[in-house]
């Protein structure tokens, strides 16, 4: 059974593709396992960072003799530590996650972005955790850098059944107070939720100087509205109905959704957060690919 549910999930030509790609944090973290990122804090190992004046109780092993003998006064050799990171998989479980069908699902391909990372997140031993939300936290497996890791959350994915409303906003607030250091946010869901209050949750993120990347998943109907004839709308989080032509509708919904799409957008740059828009229809490896080459070009222009 294990087996079958981490196969829906873990692709082995999707996991080629993006498992030797390097996933680096945007900024300096603050982890408790000795790593390959660079923290805020400052010590003695790896690499050399610096200089500060010598105080009484430093051990004298770390003067930097040279600048002594050139300066006449005692300085201590700083050098950067270098430590994990944490990133956490945010995934909307809500009833609207499930629209589509096959791998084209929201909430299957979104489930399968969040466990490709996390898997490569794991192989390169940085710490990876898993919250499901819908109007409330469903679920939340803690984190750990261990290959096992990627078999709870896949289990746990085995027992999300989307049926509740978006609460995005207060669940969000919840999980914030859990995450302690300053970490990686990852969140994937379709947005379709009251920007204010999401607003709110995300600035609070933020305040402690996470980094938070919003990977807005939308089907390619809700993007293009491509229907055609008498259609019969289904309210996924509400009971409503709608019989209608799309060609009637088409004109106004595109422009409802450019105009969210466009406050999504300007909430994240007021936030120091990122969009990803994501396309279901867009096979996941090449999106994963295109973030992550993307993602890797702005760490080396930094």
């Amino acid at each position: 059974m294990a087996r079958s549910i981490l196969s829906r999930y873990l692709d082995p030509d999707i996991l080629s593709r993006v498992a030797d790609r390097p996933i680096e944090p945007r900024g300096l973290v603050i982890g408790n396992l000795a790593g390959a990122h660079k923290s805020p804090l400052a010590g003695f190992a790896v690499e050399f960072a610096g200089h500060r004046e010598y105080v009484p109780g430093d051990d004298p092993k770390h003067v930097d003799w040279r600048v002594y003998f050139n300066c006449d006064k005692y300085f201590i050799k700083q050098y950067q530590m270098e430590t994990n990171f944490v990133c956490h998989l945010v995934l909307d479980v809500s009833a609207s996650m499930r629209y589509g069908e096959d791998h084209q699902q929201k909430l299957h391909y979104a489930a399968q972005m969040a466990t490709t990372l996390g898997y490569s997140i794991v192989r390169q031993s940085d710490k990876v955790s898993l919250a499901t939300l819908d109007d409330k936290l469903r679920g939340f497996v803690p984190p750990s850098n261990s290959m096992s890791q990627v078999v709870r959350m896949t289990d746990h994915l085995g027992e999300i059944s989307a049926v509740e409303k978006t609460n995005l906003a207060d669940c969000l607030n919840e999980l914030s107070g859990r995450i302690k250091r300053r970490e990686i946010v990852m969140i994937f869901s379709d947005f379709f939720t009251p920007l204010p209050p999401l607003e709110k949750a995300l600035q609070r993120l933020r305040y402690h100087q996470h980094e938070v990347v919003l990977f807005h998943v939308l089907h390619h109907d809700e993007l293009y509205f491509p229907l055609e004839g008498m259609v019969k709308f289904v309210g996924l989080e509400v009971p409503d109905q709608l019989l209608a032509q799309p060609e009637d509708l088409r004109r106004g919904y595109l422009r409802a959704l450019a105009r969210f799409c466009d406050a999504l957008e300007e909430l994240c740059l007021r936030n120091r957060c990122e969009r990803v828009p994501v396309d279901t229809s867009q096979p996941v490896g090449q999106v994963l690919v295109d973030y992550l080459n993307q993602r890797s070009r702005l760490n080396r222009a930094r």
